[in-house]
């Protein structure tokens, strides 16, 4: 990643602070590993110590099991070997954090994944002053605004009040840690049926309820009458089941997806869905360089995305930005 100076480098296994000896999100088993949230690329199974937030805590028990984890708090500076780390709000998901790490009088946060908008299930996201930000590029392109949640959960109560209307369902596809317990959240505040889950989306919603976030009631699909056509029920379920045999008992059904990657409507036509939601979990492009001004940083490393624009976007205004090529994913 750069001169052995770097207080974070990029090493085979991961994100390194060999001033702290500990790795951030790593790709490969280490001995100590600080993780920003509980998403599969972001925390792997095999490390010797989790250092986490309380609200990731329970999820990397519901993903990895059995594990050793050591939990601190939002802001609270913890030792790693003489150096000083804390762990501050992403906005994410439940539990994200973005790791400050202090050393040799400078100071470097590891974003993780972020975002700038309002989301009920989560604390919102906290601007670390730094002289180096390690940021997220998902969505890195201009094309990329997201319009406020709200509105399109209203669209999304709409969307199944037309299906109810033509005697079909409404299977809504959202991934299983965040996105799907955020719209329960939004949708509490609607009139609405209880929505039926999927399997593998019940279990990260009953993380977040045991974790007090409020979301709409909801029921399990497979605990229904199994001649139910579900015609009118809003059915969320994780992209996996698109396309799959899953999809065979329902009679008739439209499909939805809720996904930044539907601000593109190629997208959509290509994955074949009938309506695109967009809501998403990561830093639109105004927020991205919103945030980088804000952390008031010299220097800026885009990692997981579409880095090149923000690269070129970022040196054009005076600061030192270089792609950093890591093994993060993209659910958005």
């Amino acid at each position: 990643m750069g001169p052995v100076r770097d207080l974070i480098q990029l090493r085979p296994e991961g994100l390194y602070c060999p001033a702290g000896d500990f790795h951030i999100d790593p790709w490969l088993p280490v001995p100590r590993a600080v993780i920003t949230h509980g998403h599969g690329d972001h925390a792997r199974a095999g490390m010797g110590e989790y250092h986490c937030t309380p609200g990731t805590a329970p999820i990397l028990r519901w993903r990895l099991g059995e594990a050793r984890i050591v939990e601190h708090a939002h802001g609270e500076a913890f030792d790693m070997n003489g150096t000083r780390a804390s762990l501050h709000p992403a906005g994410h998901v439940l539990g994200s954090a973005q790791v400050r790490v202090e050393a040799g009088g400078e100071v470097w946060v590891a974003s993780g994944d972020y975002k700038r908008q309002g989301d009920p299930t989560c604390a919102p996201f906290e601007v670390v002053r730094c002289d180096v930000f390690i940021t997220e590029a998902t969505f890195a392109l201009p094309v990329y605004r997201w319009p406020d949640t709200r509105e399109v959960v209203t669209d999304i109560v709409q969307w199944r009040r037309t299906c109810e209307a033509r005697g079909e369902a409404a299977v809504l596809f959202c991934y299983a840690l965040g996105k799907a317990q955020r719209v329960l959240a939004e949708l509490a505040g609607f009139d609405e049926p209880p929505p039926l889950l999927h399997g593998a989306i019940a279990a990260g919603v009953e993380v977040y309820r045991a974790a007090g976030v409020a979301m709409a009631a909801t029921e399990l699909l497979s605990e229904q009458a199994s001649r139910n056509d579900y015609a009118g029920r809003l059915v969320i379920a994780p992209p996996s089941a698109a396309g799959s045999a899953w999809m065979r008992r329902f009679r008739r059904a439209q499909q939805g997806f809720a996904s930044g990657w539907m601000r593109i409507r190629g997208n959509r036509r290509r994955r074949n869905y009938d309506r695109g939601f967009v809501i998403s979990d990561h830093a639109d492009w105004p927020d991205l360089l919103r945030t980088i001004e804000q952390t008031g940083a010299r220097r800026v490393f885009a990692t997981h995305g579409t880095t090149d624009a923000l690269v070129r976007t970022l040196c054009e205004r005076g600061i030192d930005a270089r792609t950093l090529r890591t093994s993060f994913g993209d659910e958005a």
